[in-house]
């Protein structure tokens, strides 16, 4: 039975390509062989290099989905796969690199449009964790990885860092907007970010999500409150009969984008606080609102 390549990758059949390139990305430099040593490293980096490649593509994604992994092998003494014609999705490369046999195929026959999970070729992550060239055409040199680890408002606002690289103690700049597993050139070498996650903040691209509680009579009858962003406090008018799971769009107070201008939004969702213990007049005033409002079908 064909493994499963959500199931490699620890992704759901419904995630987005940004889940699945993450989830890509987290799990190959977990296995690559210069980091894990177990016996079963190598074939955990092939099995997740080959389950990234084919749901990565939304193309190969459906047919994966349709055929499972029979639809990209060809079938015994035919050479047909399931589409009838051969490998549908354009020309294909193989060979060896190192204790590594690879297959390479390219979404349209020249490569273009293909999405490699941030590296800019499928083998870039070689010249990254292992040094020398990218198996298709030139040689790359080698350049030294390392990795540094920042908290959440340093990679979303940017950071100087003191760091000690070979003996030399020099400092480098986070630029802001920097993701998870985001990799930086400076000088003849590579950093690796990692981010702490926020305890207030969940981040989705260039977007921030947050959660803000607020009172059963605030729902009901309205109000402004101050909700924390990454650039400080900001009033959000709270509309009369607002309903739990209700989400407020902030604009411009997201994530500023590394790579050009602008910023993502902010998005609140609100919870609503039902209290617990009563005095007898709010109880009182309760049953006065559920008895006035018994004639109406909702209050809402």
């Amino acid at each position: 039975m064909d493994k499963d390549y959500y199931k490699i990758l620890g992704v759901g059949k419904t995630a987005t390509q940004d889940e699945i390139k993450r989830a890509y990305r987290k799990l190959a430099v977990q296995f690559h062989p210069d980091k894990n040593k177990t016996k079963d490293g190598e074939q955990r980096f092939k099995e997740v290099s080959k389950a990234y490649e084919a749901l990565s593509d939304p193309q190969k994604r459906q047919a994966y989905d349709q055929f499972g992994a029979a639809a990209f092998e060809q079938g015994a003494g035919g050479g047909q796969g399931p589409f009838g014609g051969g490998n549908p999705f354009g020309g294909a490369q193989g060979g060896q690199y190192g204790p590594f046999t690879y297959t390479y195929t390219s979404g349209g026959g020249n490569g273009e449009g293909a999405d490699f999970g941030g590296f800019s070729d499928p083998f870039e992550i070689f010249a990254q964790f292992f040094g020398g060239g990218s198996p298709f055409g030139a040689q790359r040199q080698k350049r030294p990885t390392y990795s540094i680890t920042i908290d959440f408002i340093e990679a979303v606002k940017g950071v100087e860092k003191q760091v000690r690289i070979e003996g030399k103690t020099q400092k480098i700049k986070i630029p802001a907007g920097v993701d998870d597993g985001s990799r930086i050139r400076f000088g003849n070498y590579d950093v690796v970010v990692d981010v702490r996650p926020s305890a207030k903040f969940q981040r989705q691209g260039q977007d921030i999500v947050s959660e803000k509680e607020i009172s059963f009579s605030q729902a009901v009858l309205g109000d402004v409150i101050e909700v924390e962003t990454i650039d400080g406090l900001v009033k959000l008018r709270i509309p009369t009969g607002t309903q739990p799971e209700t989400v407020f769009r902030l604009a411009q107070k997201g994530v500023p984008n590394p790579r050009g201008s602008g910023k993502g939004s902010h998005y609140v969702r609100i919870k609503i606080s039902i209290p617990k213990n009563l005095t007898h007049q709010q109880k009182e005033l309760l049953k006065e609102f559920d008895k006035e409002g018994s004639s109406k079908k909702s209050w809402f």
